[in-house]
């Protein structure tokens, strides 16, 4: 059967059930046999009628000895069948499903699935699954059976019953697209069994067996996307070439009023030992909170200006180009270098003037958002891009920058930790740098939970803090459906504030504030003159304002772990302590137990692999962000051990010399 074959042409499909296939994202045949269950029961145990235990779901067989319908009212019908086999006997009941008589007729032999109740001094089983025995295969019960995600209309019987039609009819002539010496080579079973054994294996031994060789081609199919960028690469010679450090990097370095962090030398050697070489740097720096990621950046970036070149510094929010800016031009201004910052938020006579100055060379850096990738925007000589929060930009946003000059370096750059397995998942093809170490005198934020009855604790501390002369943030909830309803609600917070807080200053930015109205509102929060600062995620990453102390995150529960790391880490750079108060809105015990869990960590790695086995792979970084496939069997965390071995078939198929995961260890 071909695996490009439509659905609505199987047997006992058609248009309608073909409908509620493609809700699923099934539309053909291979993605059907693709879509693998959620889950399996293992009904292969047969008790005794005379062994079934109440309370407890069990398969059992019996020959039906009775059977009868019921009809106490209208609008209810009432089907009973019962079973003996010697040892005892239990009624079958199913309510409005008349039809199922028709099965359960005396003198059949049944195989059911059900827990047994005792009512009406009896054993009952209300609404079993069952097969009827004669002579066809088993699929609702006395096997491992699949359990699916369906959608209203479909059930877990048809869909088995699908997908059993099509192994049996075409499962055989499936094509493996792995060649028989690597499947030997990894220990992998056919795709054909593989198919088979992810929705109706033998046993828990089989249905591991399956999952490792689907898990191997998404690991393998994602690896191979990786090489194939590394092989495009290799040989390839950037356009413009830069000399060993000069006077103004060593003199930036110099004015700093800090030394850099061991993580920090060692990153900007790594990342100048790559501007040296021939062949574009691709690397990728990481670094927790706070950690000094920009100090490197600026270091890196000066390099391209003395030898005669531009830098640009791309980052996702306008916010966060407005801090970076800020921050950039008190290190390179001083020395003579000119940065301008491109938003698309600024008036279009400034936006102009800027790319007039980067197309005539005038402007050595810019720091700007999408804007940069604009048709209009023309760089004179760019040598060194660098990406901030890459994973927040789509695939072709972020090829587009580089393209804006002549095969220039490429730095990435991110301030959320990626659990290792991760790194070789998404990054398989850049070389890795890590700031594993904060500044001295940087201490952790600490983190409290508070249950919703707690909500005026949270706001009398705040308020015992902006007293003792400190800055607070207060986050809104955190609302998918759009950036106008989060900045509604964001509005309604700072006016429910600033009745309570009318003497300190209570000021409100998100999304979609004019450019010039956030740059006024952020100005008067860093010089106090607003004390209170209400926002939305806007100020995840890029907020440096020392003077802030303690951040409220309302509706905790809305955010994931490693998003709430970004924010708590807002505060606490100065020389006060920070504090961060994680509010419950709508909480389950799972929600309170993961914010429980945050606030006794304070490493972020450690947050980042808690929140990618809390919210899996996809959801945590999603891999179309990366321009990669969806992992759907494979998990990064549980397969790490497979995935090096994707990684390496994937280089010898690219004709590539395996390289070893050289991954940064922290420490």
């Amino acid at each position: 059967m071909e695996l490009e074959r439509e659905v609505r042409y199987l047997r006992g499909v058609g248009p309608g059930r073909a409908a509620l296939l493609a809700r699923l994202g099934i539309r053909t045949v291979g993605d059907l046999l693709r879509y693998c269950p959620r889950r399996h029961e293992d009904r292969r145990s047969i008790a005794p009628l005379g062994q079934l235990a109440v309370g407890q779901a069990t398969t059992f067989r019996g020959r039906v000895v009775d059977q009868r319908e019921l009809r106490p009212r209208a609008g209810l019908v009432i089907s009973q069948a019962v079973l003996e086999d010697g040892t005892g006997r239990v009624r079958l009941v199913w309510f409005n499903q008349p039809w199922r008589l028709r099965d359960a007729a005396p003198g059949r032999e049944l195989v059911a699935f059900g827990t047994a109740q005792w009512r009406y001094r009896e054993l009952q089983v209300q609404n079993p699954e069952y097969e009827v025995l004669e002579g066809g295969d088993l699929l609702q019960v006395g096997r491992m059976v699949p359990v699916y995600r369906l959608t209203e209309g479909l059930n877990q019987r048809g869909m088995r019953r699908l997908v059993w039609q099509v192994l049996e009819d075409g499962g055989a002539v499936v094509e493996d697209p792995l060649p028989e010496e690597l499947r030997s080579r990894r220990s992998l079973v056919s795709l054909q069994r593989a198919l088979r054994g992810i929705h109706f294996p033998a046993d828990f031994l089989d249905l591991e067996a399956a999952r490792r060789r689907l898990a191997f081609d998404e690991l393998f199919g994602m690896q191979k996307a990786l090489a194939a960028g590394r092989r495009e690469r290799a040989g390839v010679v950037k356009g413009l070439r830069y000399g060993p450090p000069g006077a103004l990097t060593r003199a930036m370095l110099e004015r700093l009023p800090f030394a850099l962090t061991a993580g920090q030398r060692r990153s900007l050697e790594e990342i100048w030992a790559d501007l040296e070489r021939p062949e574009p740097m691709y690397r990728l720096l990481q670094g927790d909170v706070g950690s000094g990621k920009t100090v490197v950046a600026a270091a890196a970036l000066l390099r391209a200006v003395e030898a005669g070149h531009q830098g640009a510094l791309m980052v996702p929010t306008e916010l966060l180009a407005e801090q970076h800016a800020a921050n950039l031009r008190r290190l390179v201004e001083p020395l003579g270098v000119r940065l301008d910052l491109l938003t698309g938020g600024q008036p279009k006579r400034e936006r102009e003037a800027v790319q007039e100055r980067l197309a005539a060379g005038e402007a050595g850096v810019v720091v700007g958002t999408h804007a940069l990738v604009q048709e209009g925007v023309r760089f004179a000589r760019l040598a060194l891009a660098v990406i901030d929060e890459q994973h927040r930009f789509g695939v072709r946003q972020r090829e587009l920058l580089p393209e804006k000059g002549e095969r220039p370096d490429l730095l990435v750059m991110t301030a959320t930790p990626i659990p290792r397995t991760l790194i070789l998942t998404l990054y398989g093809d850049m070389a890795v740098s890590l700031i594993d170490s904060l500044p001295p005198g940087r201490r952790p934020v600490k983190t409290f939970f508070l249950e919703r009855n707690r909500r005026e604790e949270a706001y009398g501390f705040l308020e015992r803090q902006v007293g003792a002369g400190h800055l607070a943030y207060v986050v809104c909830p955190l609302i998918e459906e759009s950036e106008a309803m989060a900045a509604r609600a964001a509005a309604q917070l700072a006016d429910q504030l600033r009745r309570r807080f009318a003497g300190d200053g209570v000021g409100l930015v998100h999304g979609r504030m004019p450019f010039r109205e956030r740059e006024a509102v952020m100005e008067e929060f860093r010089t106090g003159r607003q004390r209170i600062l209400v926002a939305t995620t806007v100020i995840e990453v890029g907020m440096d304002v020392p003077e802030a102390t303690v951040m409220v995150v309302e509706g905790a529960e809305r955010f994931g772990l490693a998003q709430l790391h970004q924010l708590r880490g807002r505060v606490g750079r100065g020389d006060a302590p920070g504090y961060c108060l994680l509010l419950e809105g709508k909480g389950t015990p799972e929600a309170r137990e993961r914010l429980s869990t945050l606030a006794g960590l304070t490493d972020g790695f450690a947050v980042a692999e808690a929140d990618l086995k809390a919210r899996g792979p996809g959801e945590f970084f999603g891999t179309r962000q990366h321009g990669l496939p969806d992992l759907v069997v494979a998990d990064p965390l549980r397969d790490a051990d497979l995935l090096l071995e994707a990684r390496e078939e994937a280089q010898l198929a690219e004709g590539l010399e395996p390289a070893a995961a050289a991954l940064p260890r922290r420490g």
